[in-house]
């Protein structure tokens, strides 16, 4: 027995094709926008800290975006809080460039981080000092023996430390170590919970500002007190353009900034939140003009690492040759 069609059945071939074309509509819509992140500008991140004056000052001027916008790539500031936190993210891809004293990547380098040093501005042995109260019986660092000396565990006065009681035949073990961040290392200065604080600038400058601290030692004549500029290993070999912009940048801002100390110190103040005249002191023991990592300089990062590893601060031996690039990055800037 014939069954009459219903009348449903002509529609179904009609619906098969409109699922079908319905189908693809989303991939239609994606099309574009897959297009769009193929074809997207190259983007660098620079991982920056307040306290680092010169790169403040090129986001504030904006001279680094107007320079990669003629490369057709574009710039994202991330600011971290201090210099290990700042290696995190280097690690984990969050940012491609990054600003840190001589410290912080010793110690991710002996965690395993995957960097390269790319480039070092000037020594600045002026900007980091210890520090005692005005009216301190402390005169040299003799008198420092069974002290309470404050000081940041594993930071770059760390290494100044070591380094001052060894000029004063002392021992690390001669002293008090009191390891406090920087906010609690001066409410303990203050207080005189502490007789000595080992610290850097800009708070060495809002210190002797503020509190008349007087300065007992500085890093010349004991360390460099170097600052790098450390990048992701991948990054700078596959956007080495991006990475010179940023340092012919950093080259004519440091410039201006040491032709123009008190404009620039206007300027940075507000963004550091400090006084103008703290700011304006520690641009001036500052030292800007990066260049590539030479022998030299790394010899002298790699003493900082043996020292680490012999306070047992670090758990293992680090190389500073394994964190340089094959190819040094250059300049035309200098």
């Amino acid at each position: 027995m014939s069954r009459t069609p219903s009348p449903l059945s002509s529609f179904r071939p009609l619906r098969r094709r409109l699922a079908a074309a319905l189908a693809l509509i989303p991939l239609a819509l994606a099309a574009p926008a897959l297009h769009a992140q193929d074809s997207a500008r190259p983007l660098l991140r620079i991982g920056y800290q307040k306290s680092a004056s010169l790169l403040a000052l090129q986001k504030a001027q904006g001279s680094l975006e107007r320079r990669l916008a003629a490369l057709q790539a574009d710039v994202k500031w991330v600011e971290f809080p201090a210099g290990p936190q700042l290696l995190e993210g280097l690690n984990v891809g969050s940012v491609d460039v990054g600003f840190v004293g001589e410290a912080p990547p010793i110690f991710a380098q002996a965690a395993g981080a995957n960097f390269v040093y790319i480039g070092n501005d000037p020594a600045a042995p002026e900007a980091e000092a210890i520090v005692v109260p005005k009216d301190s019986a402390i005169r040299t660092l003799a008198d420092l023996k069974g002290r309470r000396i404050a000081l940041n565990k594993g930071s770059n006065v760390h290494y100044l430390l070591v380094r001052a009681l060894e000029k004063a035949g002392l021992k690390y073990g001669d002293i008090q170590p009191v390891f406090l961040p920087p906010a609690d290392a001066r409410a303990a200065f203050e207080k005189g919970a502490v007789d000595a604080w080992v610290i850097w600038d800009p708070f060495l400058a809002a210190v002797e500002k503020q509190t008349g601290a007087r300065i007992l030692a500085d890093g010349r004549g004991l360390v460099n007190n170097h600052a790098f500029y450390l990048a992701e290993r991948q990054f700078t070999q596959k956007h080495p353009q991006l990475v010179r912009a940023l340092f012919e940048d950093s080259v004519e801002q440091g410039r201006w900034l040491k032709a123009n100390l008190k404009e620039a110190a206007r300027r940075i103040a507000p963004i550091q939140g400090l006084d103008l005249e703290v700011v304006e002191r520690t641009l001036q023991r500052a030292e800007y003009g990066v260049a590539p990592v030479t022998p030299g300089v790394a010899a002298e990062q790699q003493k900082v690492a043996d020292a680490f590893l012999e306070l047992k601060l670090i758990p293992k031996p680090v190389r500073i040759a394994d964190a340089l690039p094959a190819t040094p990055v250059t300049t035309a800037a200098r």
